[in-house]
């Protein structure tokens, strides 16, 4: 059974022609197309390559090196001058050095930090894909109940005239009909440039305008969170989040940096090697041709620095300060924000159960207005207000699902579970057809109820 976890369509578009996009598709197009994405992954590589950089610190140097001297000597005693040449490799292990080891631990932890934020990154475009989807959706089917609204009031209005020009009504009438006609064609010109405008959203995305976009069908459930429990999503959440163990990464990498700032007052200890040729050419006794090989320990001891060492402590003592207060903030952030997300995925359940009713009523009550109009017990601006109050309902039926989809999302993205399995899941239930405004309309006595 598959995992029914988000909500969609009202199911008042027009049904859509064949290979519509759908929002597999579309999640591939922004993997390879957006910038973020792209940044993310070059930030972390480019972490990881800095931590090898720090532990080339710990590892064996080997270099070659050569010279040329000439030395003149002019003394009461000596006159002399000589030339001195060596040239060989040279080796240089390190023995004891605090610093950088604790600089290869703090940029470790960075890298762990970079690779949480490439995953929090890859989340976002998740989000950002299917909030990008179904907001063009969501303003497809807003100008069609636009659109739908209009051609409503334009028939009421039409009524409306014909009734005036027989003596039935007063022009009073006529006029406020013009008007709610006028207020619906602004309204649908509204509608229309939100469109256009979701449709840059999305094409900011995947590098490509959307012309037909796959739609939920009528059929997909609105199922509450599992668990049934905000306090379980808040443990998942400060478990798991990707903010947090960035955040939590970055403190261990503080915490490293200040042993790092510590370790100035410790020695150092190097092993070298070195063996090459020398030659000295200046006659006896300076005069000397053969291979030298030397080994040896190299100790430094600091003693003092000029203060630096101590003032680069207490530096790094109020970064880690920081870093601990920015971890606090993202946890606090997190634990309200997911349980904020955890009733309102439930409240959408609840809106579009109470919607789905109100469909239901809203049509009753435009029946009967219509009908009390007929026999001139209802006057035309009940009846527009009715028309209105009809289609308002259906496009706050349709936002509630949509709300849906987008909370689902964001509350898994906030738990740091949200995957593109999700995507995958949410995929299945897409169709290539959906019922028009008119089937939702004749068919709204069958609604099921999203609480289902």
């Amino acid at each position: 059974m598959k995992k029914r976890l988000l909500s969609g369509l009202i199911g008042v578009m027009a049904a859509q022609p064949a290979l519509a996009l759908d929002l597999i598709e579309t999640y591939e197009k922004a993997l390879s197309y957006d910038s973020g994405i792209a940044a993310a992954q070059a930030s972390f590589e480019a972490q990881q390559a800095a931590s090898d950089v720090s532990k080339s610190a710990l590892l064996p140097q080997v270099g070659a090196f050569g010279n040329a001297n000439h030395t003149d000597l002019d003394g009461d005693v000596q006159d002399e001058s000589y030339k001195s040449t060596s040239y060989g490799v040279q080796l240089t292990q390190p023995l004891f050095r605090a610093d950088s080891w604790f600089r290869y631990d703090a940029s470790q932890f960075q890298t762990e930090s970079a690779r949480a934020q490439y995953n929090l990154a890859q989340q976002q475009l998740i989000l950002d894909v299917a909030t990008a989807y179904f907001n063009v959706l969501r303003a497809q089917d807003t100008v069609t109940t636009a659109l739908a609204t209009e051609a409503a009031i334009q028939r009421q209005y039409e009524q409306a005239q014909e009734r005036f020009d027989v003596g039935l009504i007063a022009i009073t009438e006529v006029y406020e009909a013009r008007a709610s006609y006028d207020d619906a064609k602004s309204q649908r010109i509204a509608a229309e440039n939100q469109l256009n405008v979701a449709k840059e959203q999305l094409a900011r995305l995947t590098g490509e305008y959307p012309e037909d976009l796959e739609n939920l069908r009528r059929n997909f459930p609105l199922g509450r969170p599992e668990p049934m429990d905000p306090s379980a999503w808040e443990t998942t959440a400060l478990d798991q989040n990707w903010s947090i163990q960035s955040a939590l990464y970055d403190l261990n990498a503080s915490e490293a940096n200040l042993k790092v700032a510590k370790s100035g007052h410790y020695p150092t200890l190097d092993l070298t090697a070195s063996y090459g040729d020398n030659e000295i050419d200046g006659g006896s006794p300076n005069q000397f041709e053969g291979t030298q090989g030397v080994i040896g320990l190299e100790l430094n001891v600091p003693l003092y620095t000029g203060g630096g060492t101590q003032a680069g402590v207490r530096q790094q003592r109020s970064l880690v300060t920081v870093s601990e207060q920015q971890l606090n903030t993202i946890r606090r952030d997190v634990r309200v924000n997911t349980r904020s997300l955890f009733l309102t995925v439930n409240n959408n359940v609840e809106t579009a159960s109470a919607l789905s009713q109100t469909i239901i009523s809203r049509r009753s009550a435009l029946d009967a207005t219509r009908a009390g109009y007929e026999v001139g017990t209802r006057n035309i601006v009940e009846v527009l207000d009715a028309e209105r109050a009809y289609y308002v309902a259906l496009r706050d039926y349709a936002n509630a699902r949509y709300d849906y989809v987008i909370n689902t999302l964001q509350l898994k993205q906030a738990a740091g579970t949200l995957s593109p399995q999700d995507l995958v899941d949410l995929n299945n239930w897409l169709s290539e057809t959906a019922p028009g405004i008119e089937a939702l309309a004749n068919e709204e006595q069958t609604l099921d109820d999203p609480a289902q």
